[in-house]
């Protein structure tokens, strides 16, 4: 089994396979546009996933695989960082075949999941099939530094090749009703923001977990954060994101406790935040990421994806000093 970085030379690239069909005379019901969108529809997705450390890979799975969630997508192959995960993947996730060089699923997938828990692994191991055309999902965070993701996505762009990434809670329908609660609430000066987080873990430290306390803090209060700092307190640690509006957002990283809260200060006196909506089954987040690899439309903007790394960026550099970091996209 190779590690992450040694096939990266050996992959090539692929052809992006196409397919036309006609529309026949009998589909006399429906429209040219509906029966194009119904053939996209049915279109069967092969998804290829690098990455079985973490253990989205089991539920991607199972939600594709076990129980089918959107007919016609499955997961056909893995390539895992040792043998033991991928195989743990292939038994619990019902994924049929495993690879030991991701170079083994050029031209035999139509999607790509990469996977791994540290996000330093992500865009080189996706780099080969992107050039290559293959609509692909980065599980979060996107990526560990900025500089790297901008050449990343310039290079998606100039190719045509779909890409995203987001957190789980961010792109989620709580996620969005909480931001159009927010739009209604008036003028917010102070956001506390609580969840998990471990600034010494060692899959990227705040980036790891940390992305989902600030992703869906920008989904409902925007994206425009100047500066960042860090509070450590012996193992405890909490974060200040001052925004260009002057309104402050608290961030508390829990230690103690699993899931996430968040509170606003309005006229009215402080509020919690809670989703007043069912979250759909499959889930946005899914669903959002099946959409893109059946039609390419990418459910999150660039720019977007780029200023939560920075953020991320910033905080990393602030919880080896405590100081104010400016956010640098």
């Amino acid at each position: 089994m190779e590690t992450r970085r040694s096939f990266i030379g050996k992959l090539g690239k692929s052809a992006v396979l196409s397919a036309c069909a006609s529309i026949p005379a009998v589909a006399t019901a429906m429209t040219a546009g509906e029966y194009s969108r119904k053939k996209q529809e049915d279109k069967p997705i092969r998804i290829g996933i690098i990455g079985a450390e973490n253990s989205h890979t089991i539920g991607f799975g199972k939600l594709f695989n076990i129980e089918k969630k959107f007919p016609g997508v499955e997961v056909l192959y893995v390539w895992g960082e040792t043998e033991e995960f991928a195989r743990n993947a292939m038994i619990n996730g019902g994924i049929p075949n495993m690879v030991s060089d991701p170079g083994e699923m050029t031209g035999k997938i139509d999607a790509l999941i990469v996977d791994h828990r540290h996000p330093k692994y992500h865009l080189e191991a996706a780099t080969p099939f992107v050039k290559a055309g293959i609509p692909t999902f980065i599980d979060k965070p996107f990526c560990y530094r900025v500089s790297e993701g901008k050449e990343f996505l310039a290079m998606a762009r100039d190719l045509g090749t779909p890409i995203t990434s987001y957190s789980s809670i961010a792109q989620s329908d709580a996620t969005f009703d909480m931001k159009e609660q927010v739009e209604a609430l008036g003028e917010i000066n102070h956001v506390i923001r609580c969840g998990p987080a471990d600034l010494e873990s060692q899959y990227g430290g705040i980036f790891f977990y940390g992305v989902h306390c600030v992703q869906p803090l920008m989904y409902m209060f925007g994206e425009e954060i100047e500066r960042v700092r860090i509070t450590k307190n012996g193992k405890n640690a909490g974060a200040n994101l001052a925004y260009k509006n002057g309104m402050l957002a608290t961030i508390i990283f829990k230690s103690l406790h699993y899931g996430w809260e968040t509170f606003v200060e309005t006229k009215e006196g402080v509020i919690e935040l809670k989703s007043r909506v069912d979250e759909a089954d499959p889930p946005r987040n899914y669903t959002d990421m099946v959409e893109m690899f059946r039609t390419g439309k990418e459910p999150r903007s660039h720019q977007s994806i780029l200023n939560c790394v920075a953020v991320l960026e910033a905080l990393e550099k602030s919880s080896t000093n405590e100081k104010w970091e400016e956010v640098m996209v």
